[in-house]
């Protein structure tokens, strides 16, 4: 059976060259954008989430109420002898609003915003984020007045530039000055327009504090693996975890969803070029109804004719698939190695990122393929349905 509905269905494909040919381009370019498409959002989904852990750590451990407590030296040293972490240090964290002075004499405006104070030993939290702010500048963070500002809140909230005075007001009226010394960015405007460092120390005084922390930052040697090694470190240290993914999961779901979308939309193309096979074996069927009723008187049953037209939907399918996905590859990796270049001043990135996911490259093949071949049922079904005495007579 099988051999007789292959040579049926590669003649019928041959006899239409030139249709089949434009039908197979269709699905080929539909394929060949779905995959670049998603190779491109898998990159910015990837350097953006791999931004944003350079100023987030994989793991927090606090207070079940949120609540400061002492710091307890034997628990850091407990922390660092797990297996699943890399590094941990401690952090003491406060809201404030942050503010410019004006000043008349050289015409600047006053200048405020809101500000997450962090409070951090730079020598241990730079082995816990990746800033090299923070190895930079861990003199002058730890002097008595210095802060780190994200790039955002520094310059277009504030618009202040190195060694200027910013004050420093919180919501219980501790007020206090402090010089910038360095800034950073991540391309994460959560972090780049809120985020602040100070040292620990200077933040315990600031707000009478003595020796009291929030918690612990930790850096895991797996970072996807944070939300179940948080729930066991925090079992173990009777603490509340947050992971990473919790702290960002609107964040994970925008792009999740973002994907989704750009998939549905192009995903489109092949859709249309599917509708290319129902349109060319239709009218295959239509000229073809003589030849399908002699078959039929020879013998041949409605489920081999039904074969045959499916084939042929399968066959152009496929084909298209098999094009758009080496093409899809190959316009993926020009992007890779001939990177699109990007505005530095719009954009956290200055290229466009690529990330290639062979799980992409099954789900379009797959949708690619069974769209294909319910797009050739309809036709298919019409012809096995054709009644041989009907049409001989």
């Amino acid at each position: 059976m099988a051999p007789f509905v292959l040579f049926i269905a590669f003649r019928h494909i041959r006899k239409r060259g030139l249709q089949s040919g434009l039908t197979v381009l269709g699905v080929g370019v539909g394929v060949m954008v779905l995959i670049t498409a998603l190779s491109l959002t898998n990159g910015f989904i990837a350097q953006l989430i791999n931004s944003t852990l350079q100023a987030t750590p994989h793991l927090v451990l606090q207070s079940f109420d949120g609540s400061t407590h002492q710091d307890k030296p034997e628990m850091l040293t407990r922390l660092n002898g797990m297996p699943e972490v890399a590094a941990a240090a401690p952090f003491l964290t406060s809201q404030a609003l942050i503010a410019r002075r004006a000043n008349k004499t050289l015409g600047l405006r006053g200048s405020q915003g809101f500000t997450q104070l962090i409070g951090i030993e730079p020598d241990l939290m730079r082995k816990v984020l990746d800033l090299p702010v923070l190895t930079q500048q861990s003199t002058a963070i730890t002097s008595d007045n210095g802060i780190v500002l994200g790039t955002s809140l520094a310059r277009r909230q504030l618009g202040i530039t190195l060694g200027e005075e910013i004050l420093i007001n919180d919501i219980r009226g501790n007020r206090a000055f402090f010089s910038l010394v360095g800034t950073f960015e991540v391309g994460n405007e959560l972090i780049d327009g809120i985020v602040s460092y100070i040292s620990i120390s200077n933040l315990q005084k600031y707000l009478g504090l003595d020796s009291e922390i929030t918690g612990y930052y930790i850096r895991l040697h797996e970072p996807d693996k944070a939300s179940a090694i948080g729930i066991h470190l925090g079992n173990d240290f009777n603490m509340q975890p947050f992971s990473w993914e919790h702290l960002f999961s609107n964040l994970l779901h925008q792009l999740r969803l973002q994907k989704a979308l750009i998939s549905a939309v192009v995903f489109l193309i092949v859709l249309v070029a599917a509708m290319g096979i129902t349109n060319i074996l239709v009218l295959s069927v239509a000229e073809k109804t003589e030849e399908i009723a002699i078959l039929r008187a020879l013998g041949t049953s409605s489920r081999q004719i039904l074969a045959i037209f499916t084939m042929e939907g399968f066959i152009l399918g496929l084909t298209g698939t098999i094009i758009g996905m080496l093409f899809g590859i190959a316009t993926s990796l020009y992007f890779r190695f001939q990177p699109y270049p990007l505005p530095g001043d719009l954009y956290f990135i200055t290229e466009l990122p690529v990330q290639l996911q062979w799980l992409d490259f099954v789900w379009v093949g797959l949708l690619s393929i069974t769209t294909s071949i319910l797009a050739g049922l309809l036709p298919a079904r019409r012809a096995s349905r054709l009644l041989p005495a009907n049409v001989l007579r």
